[in-house]
């Protein structure tokens, strides 16, 4: 751009030196004269259009920038919403046959238990799919948060879990001090826990222990997550909670990793208000934190 106003300048200044007021100089002079007022007009002349014209350059490029973002966050915004709406009615019906299957079951309390956390988990995918729905439709009636009873629901997701540490020989134990509450929707900090629970077990080996704690920390209540995993590697912490940030490493899990899990406990974090990070990490494991002001 500077040099397109220099170049309009010199342009602007030639025509001045082939256009001369001829009254104003000697006809047998060979010079050629340029009054500085002409010189200055054409520079300001010359730099004006240049603001311009970067302006209107700047403003095109910025809207074919931002056009495929803009489109991208549409498609985006539309597959949560559709895929969240397809989602509710299957799950209505999962949950209306395990509660025949409920009512047909006689005896065999621990069939019936089982239906029970089945129906839980139902519940559970539930919730998530609403606040899917309520996120990407921005609607403005989405509930206030509660304070809720940390310790409880960290309770019911490391009960939820037991099976599926059991099935990969690993312990999972919970442990919490104290009665913290935060103000967060239950199923969210349900989901966070979950999340940093899942990435634990994906990265302990079998005989390994988890240590989930519930515990008050000055104003904070905390919710940390221990493995004697061995370690993060293959990929730099402060990446870790990145959306497809993923470790070079093989994990002791078969189960695929996309690199979302710690990015969306990240996100219901910040959105309550919260944070999450890497405590510790190293050759006996890793512990995480996950924070939310304490409510009284």
């Amino acid at each position: 751009m500077v040099i397109a106003v220099i170049v309009a300048a010199a342009i602007y200044m030639l025509y001045l030196s082939h256009h001369p007021d001829l009254s104003a100089q000697d006809p047998r002079s060979a010079r050629v004269y340029v009054e500085s007022n002409d010189m200055l007009k054409a520079m300001a002349v010359a730099g004006l259009a240049g603001i311009v014209a970067a302006g209107a350059i700047g403003w095109l490029s910025a809207r074919s920038a931002i056009r495929p973002l803009g489109r991208a966050l549409d498609l985006q915004r539309r597959f949560v919403q559709d895929a969240s709406h397809e989602l509710r009615t299957p799950l209505a019906i999962l949950d209306a046959r395990v509660q025949l299957a409920q009512q047909k079951v006689a005896g065999g309390a621990e069939v019936s238990g089982l239906l029970a956390q089945v129906r839980r988990d139902t519940a559970g995918l539930t919730a998530t799919v609403q606040e899917l729905l309520l996120a990407a439709t921005g609607d403005p009636d989405y509930p206030a948060a509660e304070a809720v009873d940390v310790a409880a629901v960290v309770r019911a997701v490391t009960d939820e879990l037991q099976d599926m540490a059991a099935s990969r020989g690993v312990r999972l134990e919970f442990v919490h001090a104290g009665a913290p509450r935060a103000r967060i929707q239950p199923n969210s900090l349900r989901r966070a826990v979950l999340g940093l629970v899942d990435n634990a077990l994906a990265h302990t080996p079998e005989g390994g222990l988890i240590t989930v704690t519930a515990a008050e920390r000055g104003r904070e209540a905390s919710v940390t997550v221990a493995d004697t995993g061995a370690g993060i590697s293959g990929i730099d912490q402060d990446r870790v909670f990145d959306r497809f940030a993923r470790t070079t490493e093989p994990s002791p899990g078969s189960r695929r990793s996309y690199g979302l899990g710690l990015a969306l406990v990240r996100e219901i974090a910040v959105a309550a208000g919260g944070r999450v990070e890497i405590s510790s990490t190293g050759p006996d494991g890793t512990t995480m934190e996950l924070a939310f002001p304490a409510a009284g």
